[in-house]
């Protein structure tokens, strides 16, 4: 790589302010995927209701298959619509796929809401609800790409990490719009009214966000790099095959995936998704302090995103990324080990000091990993185990001998799983031995926004910040990297794959995967481990192996450069181009 005197027909563009123009393009970019986080939000925070209304009549296999799917439509299925509308996307055209993209999303979370249960049409409303779900997760495939893609080739040369920043900011909205129209839906109906008919409230009024998404998209104009490439003749006509049966475009596909994505993603979702169910779940905090501790971390650490996508154009996207990982993979034990110190002194101090074992054949005992919730374990190990991880409580297992039901022995007293009394029985040894009550007065609690100023709380907000600051180190940046890391002709298709396996599968399981190890080892942090070796294996993959990117010019050919610019030159070969 070489600086020069700019040539005819080689691009430099200077570093300017941002245009009316280029305003337009990321917002009518991110509400795109402002609308994937505030479904992705609505369907979990009302799947209680949603399960009851499509799903609660049938029997518990069916149940169980119908919630397996909408948990597949989710996640599981969304690297699929990234091959799908990537491929649409180097064939024919960004703004025009990712128009399809946010139809096909925007008008399944509005049918959600005008859907008839399964009380008046029978099974056809729990196919029709997967179905959608299933739309929108192979739409969901291809519209984060396609906004990537489409705002870093319209973004100047040293400023694709600043202006794709912007994208990365939309799933703290999406959070916060679909908890405002929850809570002032709730809040307006009271809970009877909205459990009956007021949840349906949520998803009709995203036809307004579809609306104007679609409005400012048709106003847009095709990329400027594909444009080009197609004047040139020089597009791609087997996207697919091209990205991934030729190992020297390929390889970079699963460099991307365990080089950048794999640890972005479950630094992402431990520091958000995780570290809420850690204080709720976990640590016992009531759902409204835990939200409440969250939305302030979340407004407190929110700018990260932009700002380290601006420190990327400046330093690289490595170094910012790949810290990420590595203070993530360094810090995750004491830090949620300090969190739970705080919210829930009682329960900490607890399984500090008292001993409890399962005594049970291994035989006996299931690695209860449970995405959907609705599966069921009913080995007396697996009873055993599920309530004491349940109770948060850490314990020890003693192997027995074949056939033996298993107990639980907590001080001098041993409980038995199979009783019928079993759960009176564990919550007295429990609080005997000296674990807190359901009444814990230690655990932290918030009445209002502004109780974040007393101490136990405030401290609480600090570590979650702390999470938050680490989401935006490695989230800041990995659209414009992904973008920079393949060629125009193939970039939509190749960067897309890893996003969503990395996101959908590596970071989307990870909630599951964690409580199911905590339950196996009998520790509340033993989950912990899954993010902390994969985003050290991304540390050490992505600095041996991903180059970086911040200086290719992803805009060769473009001729609207001066004599006297200053131009970065590459070697072709050596990017891979």
């Amino acid at each position: 790589m070489s600086v020069s005197a700019a040539q005819p027909g080689v691009l430099t563009p200077p570093v300017r302010p941002m245009t009316r123009d280029e305003k337009k393009i990321i917002l009518a970019s991110s509400l795109g995927t402002v609308f994937e986080w505030y479904d992705f939000y609505l369907y979990g925070s009302l799947a209680v209701i949603i399960g009851a209304k499509f799903f609660g009549q049938f029997d518990v296999t069916t149940r169980n298959i119908f919630a397996l799917l909408a948990f597949a439509a989710g996640f599981l299925v969304r690297p699929f619509g990234a091959l799908v509308f990537g491929r649409l996307g180097d064939l024919v055209g960004r703004k025009y796929t990712f128009l399809i993209t946010i139809l096909i999303m925007g008008s399944s979370t509005f049918i959600v809401g005008i859907l008839p249960t399964s009380d008046s049409i029978g099974i056809t409303a729990a196919i029709i609800l997967i179905s959608l779900r299933i739309l929108q997760g192979l739409a969901l495939g291809g519209e984060y790409g396609g906004a990537a893609t489409y705002v870093a080739e319209h973004a100047p040369q040293g400023r694709r990490g600043f202006y794709t920043s912007w994208i990365q900011t939309t799933a703290t909205l999406g959070l916060f719009m679909s908890l405002l129209v929850i809570l002032f839906t709730r809040s307006a109906l009271g809970e009877a009214d909205f459990n009956a008919y007021g949840w349906r409230i949520p998803f009709l009024v995203s036809v307004l966000l579809l609306a104007v998404s679609v409005w400012i998209r048709l106003q847009l104009s095709e990329s400027p790099a594909f444009l080009r490439m197609k004047a040139e003749g020089t597009h791609s006509k087997a996207p697919l095959s091209e990205a991934f049966g030729q190992w020297k475009n390929a390889k970079w596909a699963i460099l991307a995936l365990l080089g950048l994505v794999a640890g972005q993603a479950v630094v992402w979702y431990s520091g958000q998704f995780y570290a809420l169910f850690f204080l709720t779940s976990v640590l016992k905090v009531d759902g409204f302090t835990g939200n409440l501790l969250i939305a302030w971390s979340l407004a407190l650490g929110t700018g990260g995103f932009v700002l380290f996508g601006w420190l990327s154009d400046k330093i690289g996207r490595k170094p910012i990324i790949l810290g990420g990982c590595l203070i993530a993979a360094l810090t995750y034990f004491p830090v949620f080990k300090y969190m739970a110190e705080i919210a829930n002194p009682a329960l900490s101090k607890a399984n500090e000091t008292v001993q409890v074992v399962v005594v049970a054949d291994p035989a006996d005992c299931s690695f209860q990993f449970n995405p959907t919730g609705l599966s069921k374990f009913t080995n007396s190990c697996d009873v055993a185990k599920a309530a004491l991880a349940g109770a948060s409580v850490v314990y020890s297992q003693e192997d027995a001998a074949p056939g033996t039901v298993a107990s639980i022995k907590i001080g001098d007293q041993t409980v038995a799983p199979k009783s019928p009394t079993f759960a009176k029985d564990l919550g007295a040894a429990l609080t005997a031995v000296g674990y807190p009550s359901a009444s814990n007065p230690s655990v932290v609690k918030m009445a209002h926004a502004w109780d974040i100023f007393r101490p136990q709380p405030f401290i609480l907000v600090l570590i979650l910040a702390f999470l938050v600051v680490l989401v935006t180190m490695v989230y800041g940046p990995i659209a414009a990297a992904l973008v920079e890391l393949f060629p125009t002709r193939i970039r939509y298709t190749s960067m897309s794959l890893p996003y969503h396996i990395g996101n959908g599968w590596f970071g989307g399981l990870l909630p599951a995967t964690m409580f199911a190890m905590n339950a196996q080892s009998g520790s509340i942090y033993f989950g912990l481990w899954y993010p902390v070796v994969i985003a050290g294996a991304t540390v050490v993959i992505g600095l041996l192996f991903v180059p970086e990117t911040k200086d290719r010019d992803i805009f060769a050919g473009d001729l609207s450069v001066h004599p006297g610019d200053t131009v970065v030159e590459f070697d072709p070969n050596a990017a891979d181009y």
